[in-house]
């Protein structure tokens, strides 16, 4: 099949940011539902096997590229993912209840950068929604599935972790690792909960509950990763470091969207507020990586996200660290051929 996707991004890039969003989710159900889905992009399925598949967590993933947390904020499209060759999907962000999160206009491209800011804010349609969602969208799904939980925005700082727990006590039947979110820039305060003292508070407590939740289900064990920010200092990525070694992490996403603008500065939306995405992201977000691998033990995976936007890209985080990768703009921007060359890439482990 021919590359159809220049095409529809160009469809795609005359709406907003948002309606385009809506509307690719949408058309992706609706064609993975007539079964037509792969025809049409001509990639692999999450389950071929590769070259490059690999156990991590305990988990076998399929190859070595996901897709990150955000596009599918809902949970209804993951089979549809899988189809676009993702060996892991992660949903989310998901809070206890459901919300709406911010006004819009929410979402911005800088066409001219290969970015995207988004101040999105959690919105979600809870628990219980999403695992209604999961219900129908991850039939016959063969990867990985990650959900990826938060806090609602009006509990404060100080309760946060019973968010945290009861958002992973609700997903824990459903998911195949979860990730706690504590690097958003978009939701009030919630990066603090990245400090070490409440960091390492977090995990333990999420680690204990996972103990209950096992015997509970029969022996089920379900990984837990933190996502990071890219905006941190390298104190406090060395910090955060010691933090997961001490408890044994299950593995670290590296990471969210950055606050800062200096890559983009003078561009027309650079004031807009929110997280940063894309291109601009790629250095920085990469270097966050290689700092975390050098100060954390060996045996904690890392997850390159954040300006993974070509297979060079993806080359750049495997040499600095990153077992696998995760990609959110690069995939607005290059469709799905950039999955599939990544998923085809050779690694020095595989």
């Amino acid at each position: 099949m021919p590359d159809l996707y220049p095409l529809a991004r160009r469809l795609l890039f005359a709406m907003d940011a948002e309606s385009a969003h809506h509307v690719t989710l949408s058309l992706m159900r609706t064609a993975d539902h007539l079964g037509i889905l792969h025809a049409l992009t001509g990639t692999a399925h999450a389950s071929d096997p590769t070259d490059s598949s690999l156990e991590l967590m305990g988990l076998r993933f399929p190859n070595r590229v996901g897709l990150a947390a955000g596009l599918d904020k809902t949970g209804s499209a993951v089979h549809a993912f899988g189809e676009l060759g993702f060996g892991h999907v992660e949903i989310g962000t998901i809070t206890p209840r459901p919300q709406p999160g911010n006004e819009k206009p929410r979402l911005f491209r800088l066409k001219e950068h290969e970015a995207i800011i988004n101040r999105m804010g959690f919105n979600n349609p809870g628990v219980a929604g999403m695992l209604e969602n999961l219900s129908h969208s991850r039939r016959n799904f063969r990867g990985i599935l990650g959900i990826n939980i938060g806090k609602n925005f009006d509990t404060p700082n100080d309760e946060a972790i019973c968010d945290y727990l009861l958002c992973f006590e609700g997903v824990y039947a459903a998911a195949d690792y979860v990730t706690a979110n504590l690097s958003s820039p978009n939701t009030k305060g919630l990066r603090d909960l990245q400090n070490a003292g409440t960091c390492g508070e977090l995990i333990r407590q999420l680690q204990a509950k996972r103990s209950e939740l096992q015997t509970a289900q029969g022996g089920k064990y379900v990984p837990i990763v933190i996502k990071i920010a890219p905006d941190l200092s390298d104190e406090a990525v060395v910090a955060l470091a010691g933090v997961f070694n001490e408890t044994g992490i299950d593995g670290v996403i590296t990471t969210n969207t950055t606050i800062a603008r200096d890559a983009v500065a003078g561009h027309a939306l650079a004031g807009e507020a929110g997280g940063l995405s894309g291109a601009p992201l790629t250095t920085k977000s990469t270097g966050v990586l290689r700092l975390l691998r050098q100060e954390m033990n060996d045996a904690i995976p890392i997850i390159g996200s954040g300006g993974v936007m070509s297979a060079d890209d993806a080359r750049a985080k495997f040499d600095a660290g990153a077992a696998l990768v995760q990609v959110y703009t690069g995939l607005v921007y290059k469709g799905p051929k950039l999955v599939t060359e990544i998923a085809g890439m050779k690694t020095a482990e595989s």
